[in-house]
């Protein structure tokens, strides 16, 4: 990252020292949005801009890289494409430069923010050039700006005088049409008149609608009598009498009834009774004959009351229309004629100003400064694009270190499998080649020193001759630290039996289960290497033997596990235990068997290893991790996926399973910042010159 950036600022210094040096030059335009376009009229007192000011600015702005406004300055001083002292093109070429649009590159218009002033700027090699181009299209802009107004009034007073003749026309039209209106009209104020017939029409229409109301009344009560409802007689105005007769027959009924059912119909009391109701019975129908009566005059008069008010609505109605509708000719007539007089005086009025105005040369528009040729150049900015570079290099490499982190997924340093796993980093193994063949032992004459494996005494394995000692690798180093790191955690010494499994083949599993069983046999502990890949076996491989029976055929029952183990040249505290031939029935019988087997081997090994497949996609190693006291997880730094890893850990962790931690193996100084300089082959090889033990 830092060459990167070095390289990016050395070549942004390079590039900047050979451009060629630019000068920039700047005019100042104020812009007077209170100062008056005239001096009589409204354009004396009105301000120059009237709408919204940074509008106008903006137009401004536009206009001064206008096609008009450059145009001169760019013939003046040879700026079209292809003019020039020394530059030759040829006719069709300078015809087409001459009719396109007009544009200079180095010039730049802006405003500063809250200002009525505009910067005209322009760049140039020539520090000369730069400033006369900057005035001179500071000053076509005014002229531009100038003529543009005098061009506008010119052109209005031109129409203005033309529109005269029209409008005197229509001022004597007008006026003579309002003289004969008034002649032909005889009301004497149309609008007065007006207002008496709107007046009456009023009363008459609420008249009318009274009268509607009532026939509409009557109707219903002469529609209800002449179905010969008795109850709506009685409804009626005339109806009270009436319904006194009623109740007066009701209760001539109710007599008869009663002196019917006491002294029967031939007796004189009923005749009398019955002669009652007959007589008020007439008296009755009577009345109702008369009450119909009078309810249908009453309806027939409402009748004509209502159509002659209706006749007088519209006489009046009629009458209204007609004067209203000549009042309206003789309003329009008159406004016609006033309005052409005013236009007519206006127009008089304003060719006057037009043509006072026109010869004031007054401007809102001003230079404030003029444009000067400068000292020092514009471009290029050799600190800014040194500074540029340096930031957008930083983080285009930051970027991209960021990206690479992020694009890998592995893992690579202990630290970040810790934060990831949420579990123990117990060690790492060093990138080695030559780890596949396991160490044997060398005689090196040291004098009166002598030491085999780790250590000298026949105890521990190693060659009780004098003098014996081997070199120790820097992997070899690192499985002892692992060993001493499992054996100084255990505090209860309860860790009797190991498992080692991986999330991936080939992740070197089987090697350190070899060492880390040499390293422990070489401390006087009897160590018993078992080989629990019954589809894959390696270890026979490692040790240089030929496979034949082992575990398969005891879990089988066809052997006894004493029977089939090997002992290991040189490392009487070792003892092998292979995978024998490859069974499926073998494999499951892992579980019931396997924890009776290492409870077996407990009894005559202080450690037992085994060395499982990969945890993934077999079975059988979930019973061996059940069945074992603790087990070990190997990953490949930089190689293995940390969710292949995280998804073993947590699988173990389901099952509750004892998890000792996790060994990265094959880490380098480019995987991880944990290196092993120390014990490496450089370190090696220095001694093995001098003739010293490493």
């Amino acid at each position: 990252m830092i060459a990167f950036v070095v390289a990016c600022v050395l070549a942004t210094l390079v590039v900047s020292a050979r451009l060629k040096p630019i000068y920039e030059s700047t005019a100042t335009i104020d812009v007077d949005l209170k100062a008056p376009v005239g001096v009589v009229g409204q354009e004396s007192t009105a301000p120059g801009v009237t709408e919204n000011p940074d509008v106008f600015l903006a137009t401004q702005l536009r206009l001064i890289q206008s096609d008009a406004v450059l145009r001169p300055v760019a013939e003046q001083y040879h700026l079209l494409k292809g003019s020039g002292p020394g530059k030759r093109v040829n006719l069709e070429e300078a015809q087409k430069s001459a009719a396109a649009v007009v544009s200079l590159d180095g010039l730049r218009a802006t405003r500063p923010s809250n200002t009525y002033l505009l910067l005209i700027s322009y760049r140039s090699p020539d520090p000369q050039v730069a400033a006369n181009v900057a005035n001179a299209v500071a000053n076509s802009y005014l002229s531009h700006s100038y003529d543009i107004r005098i061009r506008s009034s010119d052109s209005l007073s031109t129409f203005m005088e033309k529109q005269m003749d029209e409008l005197k026309a229509n001022m004597e039209r007008s006026g003579l049409a309002l003289a004969q209106f008034e002649k032909d009209l005889e009301v004497v104020n149309p609008d007065e008149k007006t207002n008496i017939l709107s007046a009456r029409l009023l009363q008459l229409n609420t008249e009318y609608t009274a009268a509607q109301a009532e026939r509409i009344r009557e109707e219903a009560a002469w529609n209800g009598v002449q179905s010969g409802s008795v109850e709506a007689a009685e409804v009626s105005s005339q109806g009270e009498s009436l319904t006194k007769l009623a109740d007066t027959l009701n209760q001539a009924r109710q007599n008869l009834a009663e002196v019917q059912s006491v002294y029967g119909v031939h007796h004189p009391e009923y005749r009398k009774a019955a002669t009652e109701v007959a007589e008020v019975q007439k008296e009755f129908q009577e009345m109702q004959h008369n009450i119909s009566s009078r309810i249908g005059m009453a309806y027939r008069e409402s009748q004509t009351r209502e159509q002659m008010l209706e006749k007088a609505v519209m006489e009046t109605k009629d009458e209204w229309d007609r004067i209203n509708t000549r009042s309206f000719e003789y309003q329009q007539l008159k406004q016609e004629a006033s309005a052409d007089k005013a236009l007519y005086d206006e127009l008089i009025k304003k060719i006057h100003e037009a043509a006072i105005n026109a010869g004031f040369q007054d401007n809102n528009i001003r230079i404030a400064d003029v444009a000067r040729p400068s000292a020092t150049s514009v471009f290029p900015n050799t600190k800014l694009n040194l500074l540029m570079a340096f930031l957008f290099s930083s983080l285009l490499a930051g970027g991209a270190a960021i990206l690479l982190d992020s694009l890998d997924t592995t893992l690579r340093d202990p630290e970040e499998a810790s934060r990831f796993l949420g579990t123990d980093v117990i060690g790492t193994l060093p990138l080695d080649k030559n780890v596949s063949a396991l160490p044997k032992l060398v005689r090196v004459e040291l004098g009166d020193i002598g030491m085999t494996g780790a250590n000298s005494n026949g105890k521990d394995g190693g060659d009780s001759r004098k003098g014996g000692y081997r070199s120790i690798s820097g992997f070899e180093e690192a499985v002892r630290t692992i060993r001493n790191t499992i054996i100084l955690s255990d505090f209860e010494q309860r860790l009797r039996s190991i498992m080692l499994t991986s999330a991936e083949p080939r992740e070197g599993k089987t090697t350190l289960a070899a060492y880390l069983a040499i390293a422990n046999a070489d401390r006087g502990k009897k160590t018993l290497l078992v080989d629990g890949d019954l589809r894959r076996p390696s270890l026979h491989a490692r040790f240089g033997v030929p496979l034949s029976d082992g575990l398969s055929n005891v879990l089988t029952g066809t052997r006894a596990w004493q029977d089939v183990l090997l002992s290991v040249e040189g490392r009487p505290n070792l003892t092998l235990l292979l995978s024998g031939p490859s069974s499926h029935r073998a494999a499951d019988l892992i579980g019931p068997r396997l924890a009776e087997l290492l409870d077996e081997f407990a009894k005559d090994y202080d450690l037992v290893i085994l060395d499982a497949p990969p945890l993934p996609g077999f079975a059988e190693c979930l019973q061996m991790a059940n069945a074992a006291d603790g087990v070990l997880i190997i990953s490949r730094a930089g190689e293995t996926k940390r969710k292949s890893v995280a998804t073993v850990v947590s699988t173990l962790q389901r099952l509750r399973v004892n998890i000792i931690g996790v060994v990265l193996n094959q880490v380098t100084l480019n995987t991880s910042e944990y290196g092993y300089s120390y014990y490496g082959p450089q370190h090696y090889s220095r001694y093995k010159k001098s003739g010293e033990s490493a």
